[in-house]
């Protein structure tokens, strides 16, 4: 069975990196269309759909995920809806507690988030949170909803804390700790979570699992990050680099921008032109001969993520690559399965 998801950062640019051109689309337009590609997801098979989410951004990068996840929960009814990551130490742990366990009963279970600690100290600026002592926040944030999640009644910062309803999902909702530092791995197996690094590194994987088995974790659990590719498809691949390369190109460039030196990623680009980041090979526009031979090159372990509105990419121009993949490439690849 193929694996294809669905990835959704929801930026607008007033105008794209490098190129002069006019990027604007509206930001409602956007959001309606996140809205209904979501469902078109959900009817057709898709297992996932990631959001994700900063602060202040010029382009209305999505600032707030978990109002973007209820509504697409509501608007679905079998896909998995995952935030990742969301900025843990912005929140106020008791509310995110209760925000997420409402989540996880309105969409049974469907519902969870990659906890991040972020890497943009603007961010916690405008949240009013000491970057320097972001990491014992995280651990503090982390702790307290998980005694919300059992039922505990506590007191925590001179406040008398009990969040009901008890969750959906058991023990709690879904919580995967992402992060690449051995701090990261040493927190999800201290905390007895499943560990999503941000790329393929053996050693924080192994650092992860031993010290699972030194705390006696019983399930360690470890979510590879994958390629870092991102897919969109089109019957003339350079029609389609000329319409939608700009947007992707600020995608690329804008999200380089933010990674400071020695930060590890799979999906950090180095390219300066549409031209350059199509040789790259990250962005990749598959026509459907080419998609179905990846997936039959891949076998079971073949996956698609979509990220049909990367850069602001016009609602039309994205549905066209939507429909393509479902409506003539899927039905394609699903006869080749086994």
């Amino acid at each position: 069975m193929v694996n294809w998801m669905l990835r959704f950062d929801m930026r607008a640019p007033e105008s794209l990196m490098g190129t002069g051109k006019p990027g604007r689309v509206r930001p409602d337009s956007l959001y309606s269309a996140a809205l209904e590609m979501a469902t078109f997801a959900d009817e057709h098979g898709a297992r996932t759909i990631s959001l994700s989410e900063h602060h202040g951004i010029a382009d209305g990068f999505l600032p707030s995920p978990i109002a973007l996840m209820g509504a697409m929960a509501g608007r679905t009814s079998r896909i998995r809806i995952q935030v990742g990551a969301l900025l843990v130490p912005l929140y106020d742990p008791v509310k995110l507690a209760e925000d997420l366990v409402v989540l996880d009963h309105v969409s049974r279970g469907r519902t969870g988030i990659t906890a991040g600690i972020g890497y943009r100290p603007a961010e916690y600026e405008a949240f009013g949170q000491d970057w320097k002592s972001r990491g014992a926040r995280f651990d503090e944030c982390l702790e307290v909803m998980l005694r919300c999640w059992r039922g505990e009644r506590f007191e925590w910062q001179g406040r008398k804390v009990h969040v009901t309803p008890e969750p959906f999902t058991k023990p709690h909702p879904v919580v995967w700790i992402g992060g690449q530092s051995k701090r990261a791995a040493r927190r999800a197996a201290r905390l007895g979570l499943p560990y999503q690094p941000a790329n393929n590194d053996r050693e924080m994987v192994a650092l992860y699992l031993s010290e699972c088995e030194r705390l006696g974790v019983a399930e360690p659990l470890v979510l590879p990050p994958g390629t870092g590719e991102m897919f969109w498809f089109a019957e003339d691949p350079d029609r389609a680099w000329n319409e939608i390369g700009p947007h992707l190109l600020h995608e690329a460039m804008s999200y380089r921008s933010w990674q400071h030196d020695g930060q590890a990623s799979t999906v950090k680009s180095e390219a300066e032109s549409v031209e350059a980041l199509r040789a790259e090979g990250l962005f990749k526009i598959l026509t459907p001969d080419e998609a179905v031979a990846r997936a039959e090159a891949d076998g079971r372990h073949a996956t698609f993520p979509l990220y049909p509105l990367c850069g602001g990419i016009p609602p039309d121009v994205a549905w066209q690559s939507v429909e393509l993949f479902v409506r003539q490439i899927l039905p394609r690849m699903q006869t080749t399965d086994g």
